[in-house]
C-alpha cells in the first residue's frame, strides 16, 4: 500500500436536524475564532447568550427543509465524490468535515493507522477565506502536529481561477444558459469586512480603495472578494456571457457589522424593479449543495425574486459530482501520487 494519501475537507453539517444536533453543530462553528473573530470572552457571551438560545430550532427548521434520507446533502455529496475519486484513481482517500462528523482528528487517526506518511490536503472551497478554506488547514495542522506528527502534509491552494474548475463550472451551468434568461448573478458567501481586512498581508489595501480589486491587485493570493471578482471573470469569459448580463452579491450575512456588499437578498428584490425578470442564480463559493445553495437560495431567495415580480429564477446546482469537477480532483491525486506537483500555479497562485 502506498504511504501517500488525500484528505478532503468540507464545512460540516449538524449530525442531524434536532435541535440539539444543530445547536451542537453551530456551538462548534461560531465558536471558532476564525468565523467569529472576537475575543473568547466576547465570543463566548455571544453565542452562549445571544445565538443559542434562539438560533437552533430556527436552523433546524431550515434543515429540515433539505434533510434527504441520506442525511445532510453536503455530507451526503461528499461522501459520494470521496468514494468516487478512490474508485478512480486507486489511491487512498479520506474525508473529513471541518466542524462535527466526520471529524478531522477521526480522519487523521484513521491515516496515522493505516501507515500514511505523505498526505494531501484539498480543502473543498475554491476561494481563500479565514472563516472557511484558512481554519480547515489551520485545522488539520493541529490535529496533525498533535496525533501524527510524522505525517507531512501538502495543501492545494486555492482554485478560484483554475481553468479545470472554471470549466467545470461552465459546463455544469451550460443547461441552464442555454434557455432565455435576462440575468445572471454570482451569488457568492458573504464574510465581514474587517475578515478582508485581516487577510491583507499589507495592512492598507483591501477596502482602501473602491477598485482595490481591479488590475493587478498585489493580495489576491489572500483576499477573497478579489478572488470571488477572478471566478467570475474568468467563467464569464469562458461561456461567453456580456458584462452587462450579470453582477456580483454576497449571501449569508450574519449580525450588524458591515459585510461585503451588494447582499443577495436585497439584489433579488431590487432586480425585478430594474426590468430582469428572468434570473438565473449560481453560487460558485459552495461545491457541494447545503443549507446556502438549498435553503437559503433555493426556498427563500427564489420566493424573494418572484414575490418582487420575478416570472422565472433558475438555480444552478453545484459542482456537487459533476464529471469534469471529479476529473480535476481525479487529476490532482494521480499527481500526488505520482509526486508531481499539488496544482501547476495560476497567475494569481
Amino acid at each position: 500500500m502506498s504511504a501517500r494519501a488525500v484528505l478532503l475537507v468540507n464545512l460540516g453539517s449538524p449530525d442531524s436536524t434536532s435541535v440539539a444536533d444543530v445547536r451542537a453543530y453551530l456551538r462548534e462553528f461560531l465558536m471558532d475564532g476564525r468565523v467569529l473573530d472576537a475575543p473568547y470572552p466576547v465570543r463566548w457571551c455571544v453565542v452562549h447568550l445571544s445565538i443559542l438560545p434562539r438560533r437552533p430550532a430556527q436552523s433546524a427548521e431550515a434543515y429540515e427543509k433539505i434533510w434527504t434520507p441520506e442525511g445532510s446533502p453536503l455530507v451526503a455529496t461528499s461522501r459520494k465524490v470521496r468514494e468516487t475519486l478512490q474508485n478512480r484513481s486507486g489511491a487512498r482517500v479520506e474525508l473529513a468535515m471541518r466542524y462535527r462528523n466526520p471529524s478531522i482528528p477521526d480522519a487523521v487517526r484513521k491515516l496515522r493507522d493505516e501507515g500514511i506518511r505523505d498526505l494531501l490536503l484539498i480543502p473543498l472551497f475554491p476561494h481563500f477565506a479565514m472563516s472557511s478554506f484558512q481554519t480547515a488547514v489551520e485545522r488539520v495542522r493541529e490535529v496533525i502536529a498533535d496525533i501524527a506528527p510524522a505525517m507531512t502534509l501538502a495543501v492545494v491552494p486555492p482554485y478560484f481561477d483554475h481553468p479545470e474548475y472554471i470549466r467545470a463550472m461552465t459546463a455544469n451551468a451550460s443547461v441552464y444558459l442555454q434557455r432565455d434568461y435576462d440575468h445572471l448573478l454570482f451569488s457568492f458567501h458573504g464574510i465581514p469586512e474587517r475578515h478582508l481586512r485581516k487577510s491583507d498581508p499589507t495592512g492598507r489595501h483591501c477596502l482602501e480603495t473602491p477598485d482595490c480589486c481591479g488590475g493587478a491587485c498585489p493580495v489576491v493570493s489572500t483576499c477573497y472578494r478579489a478572488q470571488c471578482y477572478r471566478t467570475v471573470e474568468a467563467f464569464t469569459r469562458m461561456a461567453s456571457i456580456p458584462k452587462d448580463r450579470h453582477s456580483i452579491a454576497f449571501q449569508s450575512r450574519l449580525g450588524r457589522d458591515p459585510w461585503l456588499k451588494p447582499y443577495t437578498d436585497m439584489v433579488l428584490e431590487a432586480l425585478p424593479k430594474a426590468g430582469i425578470r428572468r434570473l438565473v442564480v449560481i453560487c460558485p463559493s459552495f461545491v457541494s449543495d447545503c443549507l446556502e445553495t438549498l435553503e437559503e437560495m433555493g426556498l427563500r431567495g427564489r420566493q424573494a425574486f418572484l414575490a418582487a415580480g420575478g416570472k422565472d429564477f433558475r438555480l444552478v446546482p453545484c459542482l456537487n459530482e459533476h464529471p469534469q469537477w471529479l476529473a480535476f480532483l481525479e487529476k490532482l491525486v494521480r499527481d500526488f501520487i505520482a509526486e508531481k506537483p499539488a496544482l501547476p500555479p495560476t497567475a494569481a497562485n
